[in-house]
């Protein structure tokens, strides 16, 4: 067991790789950047005991169904008024939740403007 151990060479880390955020590892980035254009994803973390006690996972959840919730019900309003024509703003939605996605895998905790103190003020994240 101990042969294992030694064999193993020690890991330098290059300057191109990121600092890791020490409240999450790389499964909690991931599941935070998926949250975002699966929203199904995002409640599996609020129902989940084990992940919903994380606050970065928590926060990103949160934030992530609002943001889905927002956007949808925008594209909806949008597709009434403009009797359908609107149903063409669909991929724009997706393309507009691969910007938090990457900065959620990043590792990093940042805030959507008005979005983000409205969760805060409600006591959700």
């Amino acid at each position: 067991m101990s042969e294992q151990l030694d064999q193993n060479p020690p890991s330098g880390g290059s300057p191109s790789q990121g600092a890791v955020a020490p409240s999450s590892d790389s499964n909690d980035k991931l599941m935070a950047a998926l949250s975002y254009p699966v929203p199904l994803v995002g409640l599996i973390i609020l129902i989940s005991d084990t992940m919903k006690v994380k606050p970065f996972l928590k926060f990103h959840a949160v934030q992530s169904l609002a943001l889905n919730a927002v956007l949808w019900v925008g594209f909806m309003v949008i597709s009434f008024v403009t009797a359908g024509c609107g149903a063409i703003c669909a991929p724009v939605i997706l393309l507009a939740m691969l910007y938090p996605a990457y900065k959620a895998y990043q590792g990093e905790m940042f805030a959507i403007p008005t979005l983000t103190d409205f969760i805060k003020n409600q006591g959700w994240a």
